[in-house]
This record gives structure tokens, C-alpha cells and sequence, in this order.
């Protein structure tokens, strides 16, 4: 006989399941291993093959919320896990569990979570992550499928994109265990790797045509909102901000370096090409369980996902990683830069005469 009336009955599974949530991720019993995030373009330290069975491994994020200027005299309240746009990469293999401290100082002015894409359950791990400032929290979840993932916070209604445009998005990559393979099954090693996180801005202007400046978040919500209803960027760069990844901080690499190149846009479509290369193997929506797409001159980064491609340089000089998307790439700010060093192939390309004059 149930001696549980319906309504005490529905609160005793409520009080069950999150018993559950909370206590049968503290009784695995496998190996933890912390992993020591840096910021974009760069990956933590990682093995290409996984080493022994599943591991949990441990990362730390902190909400930082600050003023960034993503190009002179261009500023924007930004909101970031560890302090960057994008956020930082984190790197697994399929099969581990991703264990995250999240923090929300004090110092902050608002609640924030965040969503995996790479995690299975309702929300991606959402509604288990809110956390006001002065708070933390700790989510677990087991990386089922391989291949690169978008991660964001949302926090509900028009927050979610607000956010997002605000900068507090990144990735995470999940390796098979036994690495990267092509349509035959044959090993693919990178012997660099870089990540590239898009980032589309919508800033307000004033009455005279110059952007404005806000104190902080939330004084720039309303006018905020009109922009991002024309669904028209002011920028879109990549790393944060504009010429972030050229100049001094173009990326570097030799000729024979075979190069990793993960790409994230946590709201819109991008189409990146590298001018002077291609896509010797792509994993256009990031699905590294499927066989690559090769030889490609650009591809499609889907709006809220990431995707991976890999080059072997084989000439040095100046290469421009952009999106093909011309206007965002030149006008908008949606360019990155790559220099290699090495000898020159004139078998590859060379200039058979020197420009001579016209006759009149």
C-alpha cells in the first residue's frame, strides 16, 4: 500500500533526484587530474591520445566582469570566464569526466552560468550552475561525444544573448581517446594548435555617430538591445578584439608545422578561409566521430557551434586566417594573421618574370 499522498509523494522524487545530482558524482572512483587553463589562442597542456583510462578533470573558471576596448576609443562592459573573449579552451578525451569550479566574485554585479554544449543533460549543465556573486559552484558531466563544443552563459530570456555578445563564451575540446584519425583510419597529429574564438559586438552610438560608453553592464541593457534587434554587428573580430591575432599578435608557426585551428562563434554563422592554404582535414561542424571533409578552400562554422581544421604549412611567409565573409573580414575586424619561417618552394609558386612596363 502507498502511504505517500500525490502531492508528498511528488516532493519525496523531487527530493530523490536531486539527492542524486548532487551525491553519485562524488562516488566515482577514478583518477583527477587538474588542468591549468591560459587564455586563447592558445590550448593547455594535453595529450593528442588519451593516457590510461577515464580521468576527471578538474578546471577553475572566475566571471570576471570588465571594461575591454575591443579598438581605439571602442569600449564594451564585457563579461568573461578568466578574464578574456573568448573564454579559455579546455581539452579532454572522450570519455572524461569535466569537473568546473565556477566563481562569481563579490566584485561582480550580476548572476551568471554557464551551458555546455558538449554536456548531456538538460540546460548542458545550465540550471545546475547559477551562481550570484560572492558564490561558487562545481559541475560535473561525462564528455560522451568527441569533437570541439561551444560553452556560454544563459541565464534566461534576453540575457542569454545579451551575454553572449557581451563576450562570456568559449569551448571545449573533446578528443577521441585514441586521437584524431582521416576517412581511413590513419593517425592525424598537429604539431601546433591554435583557437580562434569569434566574437560579434553591438555597440550603441550616440547622437553624433560615436559609440558609447557605458559605467557598467547593465546601464547599456536597454540601448543595448535596440542594437541587437537589427541583427546588424558594429564588430565582429576575432579574440576579443580588433587585430588581436595580427601585428605583434599575429600567430606563428615553421614550415612542416602541421597546424590545429579551432574556431568558435557562439551566435552566427562564420565562413573562414587561410588565404595562401586550405583545409587539408576539416570537421566543419566539429564532429570528430565522423570521418573529416578535405581539401577545402573555406568552410561553415555554424551560428552557436565550433568546428576544427588542420594545414601543413608548406611555404613561409605572411598568411591571413579570416572569416570569407569579406566586409566582416576587412571592415568589421574578422581577420587573424599567421607568419612561417622556413625556406622558400619555388616549385610551388614563384614569379616567372618581373613586372615590365607597357609600351605606349
Amino acid at each position: 500500500m502507498n502511504l505517500l499522498n500525490p502531492t508528498t509523494r511528488l516532493i519525496a522524487i523531487g527530493f530523490l533526484f536531486c539527492f542524486c545530482q548532487i551525491s553519485t558524482a562524488g562516488t566515482l572512483e577514478v583518477s583527477r587530474v587538474t588542468q591549468e587553463l591560459v587564455n586563447p589562442p592558445y590550448l593547455p597542456e594535453h595529450s593528442q591520445v588519451a593516457e590510461g583510462p577515464s580521468k576527471i578533470v578538474q578546471v577553475e573558471m572566475i566571471v570576471e566582469e570588465k571594461e575591454i576596448e575591443i579598438e581605439p576609443g571602442v569600449f564594451i562592459q564585457a563579461l568573461t570566464f578568466n578574464g578574456t573573449v573568448p573564454g579559455p579552451l579546455i581539452v579532454v578525451h572522450q570519455g572524461d569526466y569535466v569537473e568546473l569550479t565556477l566563481v562569481n566574485p563579490s566584485s561582480n554585479s550580476m548572476m551568471h552560468n554557464i551551458d555546455f554544449h558538449a554536456a548531456t543533460g538538460a540546460m548542458g549543465g545550465g540550471d545546475l550552475t547559477k551562481v550570484s556573486p560572492g558564490e561558487k559552484v562545481i559541475l560535473r558531466f561525462k564528455a560522451t561525444k568527441a569533437g570541439v563544443f561551444v560553452y556560454h552563459c544563459a541565464p534566461g530570456g534576453p540575457m542569454v544573448p545579451w551575454h553572449v555578445i557581451h563576450g562570456m563564451n568559449g569551448a571545449i575540446m573533446v578528443l577521441p581517446r585514441d586521437g584524431l584519425v582521416d576517412k581511413n583510419g590513419k593517425r592525424i597529429k598537429y604539431t601546433k594548435a591554435f583557437y580562434i574564438g569569434e566574437q560579434d559586438y553591438y555597440i550603441p552610438k550616440d547622437e553624433n555617430g560615436k559609440y558609447k560608453r557605458f559605467k557598467s553592464p547593465i546601464e547599456g541593457y536597454v540601448e543595448d538591445l535596440e542594437v541587437m534587434r537589427t541583427l546588424q554587428p558594429s564588430h565582429v573580430v576575432f579574440n576579443g578584439k580588433v587585430g588581436s591575432l595580427t601585428g605583434t599578435g599575429a600567430l606563428k608557426a615553421n614550415v612542416g608545422d602541421t597546424v590545429l585551428f579551432i574556431h568558435s562563434q557562439a551566435n552566427r554563422q562564420s565562413y573562414p578561409h587561410l588565404i595562401g592554404g586550405h583545409g587539408d582535414f576539416v570537421w566543419e561542424r566539429g564532429n570528430f566521430s565522423d570521418s573529416p571533409k578535405t581539401n577545402l578552400e573555406s568552410w561553415v562554422i555554424g551560428a552557436g557551434s565550433a568546428g576544427a581544421s588542420i594545414y601543413t604549412f608548406k611555404q613561409p611567409g605572411f598568411y591571413a586566417y579570416l572569416s570569407h565573409n569579406l566586409i566582416e573580414a576587412f571592415l568589421l575586424g574578422a581577420a587573424a594573421h599567421v607568419v612561417v619561417d622556413g625556406e622558400w618552394d619555388s616549385d610551388l609558386m614563384s614569379q616567372v618574370s618581373e613586372p615590365a612596363p607597357i609600351k605606349q
